[in-house]
């Protein structure tokens, strides 16, 4: 979440509260982090509030039941791997995947107060993505628990990282290939006759191979090159079925695994103005609450606007009330609430009471366990930099992995302290 200010009922029914349950179930390796980077994005002109809204954020989570000792709780910007990916990410996605995003779109029409013409802003996309991959491994199933109105997300997610493992993932033949020439130039034939194009090694890789690599090993090394094209060109999983019974010749590491979506159920939680609930509206309950204001402020929230006096009967299905009742009341009170608003044998104000009285109850333990962690903000800030620094090892292993992959660092130094010679030397 961005660190924008305290966190209210519609975090914990909206997110919260699933990440508590996925953090308790042991089939999960939970990642959970305070999206400081993200704030920039829009909120750019005044970072003053950031590093105080972090820990206050932090606090919440903790209020809220998530345990650092059961997931990794961090600060994006403590991971500058995120940052990095993000980089490398932004050289595979096209401008127009960016700004077809539906949020880019309504962000620009309806902000008015502040300029959201910028590359950070179109590019939060990639960075999400970046956020998300940076734990992926191979073999792993990553899951992103989001809502019905966010799966849009997820799937820009996995078009930029298809983008980006067909552009630098490698593959790998068996030896048998590999000491096979009549074989590969079947795979060849084979292929060529589909469409596939044999490309002419370059100028530089063929300096590098010239005078050290026996002829053989050169056509090896043309004959991957033509593969790996293929492979970009129809997509892994079509060059495999291309090749038929050949496929067995071939394995790959995917580079970055793509996500999926994990849709969650989340209750209706409308705001007190019955709109949707956001601090930009003015519309919440914060987890911080005291008693007194969320009295107050729920004693003016909206109802059916059927019910313009009190002896008329009302419909609690479209009462933001009556949504909040199904929240925080107990099933007589529900009952109550229900029946008392179709006969109009209770009032609104009776019933906002009521459900006060209830939310007050539901608050009070996450309320009480947020007041301790206030006692003691250097334990919060400890919870965020022990997270990061757990974090911040998985996502360099991710990075090691896809540096190679773009760069080939690794087995260029390999090739040159066995006796070989840099390209061009």
């Amino acid at each position: 979440m961005r660190p924008t200010g305290r966190l209210h009922i519609g975090h914990y029914f909206g997110a919260l509260q699933n990440w508590v349950r996925l953090q308790n179930d042991p089939s999960y390796d939970c990642f959970y982090f305070i999206a400081d980077w993200h704030a920039l994005t829009s909120d750019y002109a005044d970072t003053s509030a950031v590093a105080q809204n972090t820990l206050e954020i932090m606090t919440d989570y903790l209020a809220a039941g998530l345990d650092p000792q059961k997931s990794v709780i961090f600060q994006q910007s403590q991971v500058p791997e995120h940052a990095e990916l993000h980089l490398l990410l932004s050289m595979v996605t096209p401008l127009g995947w960016l700004e077809r995003v539906p949020t880019y779109k309504e962000a620009l029409e309806n902000v008015k107060d502040r300029d959201l013409h910028t590359y950070g802003f179109l590019g939060y996309p990639i960075l999400q993505a970046a956020d998300i991959v940076i734990y992926s491994d191979e073999g792993i199933t990553l899951v992103v628990p989001v809502g019905e109105d966010q799966v849009s997300h997820v799937e820009v997610t996995r078009e930029i990282v298809r983008a980006f493992d067909l552009a630098f993932r490698r593959f790998a033949i068996t030896d048998e290939l590999a000491r096979d020439p009549a074989k590969r130039a079947d795979i060849r034939f084979k292929l060529t006759s589909q469409g596939a194009y044999f490309p002419s090694p370059s100028e530089e890789t063929t300096r590098e191979m010239t005078g050290k690599k026996l002829a053989s090993d050169f056509a090896l090394a043309e004959f991957l090159q033509m593969c790996q094209a293929a492979a970009r060109k129809w997509g892994y999983a079509n060059f495999l079925q291309k090749l038929g019974p050949d496929a067995r010749y071939f394995s790959e590491r995917v580079l970055l695994q793509e996500p999926e979506a994990m849709l969650t159920q989340t209750p209706r939680i409308p705001g007190l103005d019955g709109r949707k609930m956001s601090k930009s509206y003015g519309n919440t309950i914060t987890l911080s609450e005291s008693d007194a204001d969320i009295r107050a402020k729920t004693k003016v929230m909206v109802t059916d606007p059927a019910r313009k006096r009190r002896s008329d009967p009302g419909n609690p299905d479209v009462c933001p009330v009556y949504d909040w009742h199904k929240l925080f009341s107990p099933p007589e009170t529900l009952k109550w609430s229900a029946e008392g608003c179709r006969s109009a044998g209770i009032g609104c104000i009776e019933c906002k009471a009521a459900m006060a009285d209830n939310l007050i109850k539901w608050i009070a333990p996450i309320r009480e366990r947020r007041v301790e962690h206030e006692k003691n903000p250097k334990r919060v800030l400890d919870v965020i930099d022990q997270g990061s620094q757990k974090a911040r090892r998985i996502a360099q292993q991710t990075m090691t992995r896809v540096r190679e992959a773009v760069f080939g660092w690794e087995k260029k130094r390999a090739e040159i302290g066995s006796g070989g010679t840099a390209a061009g030397a």
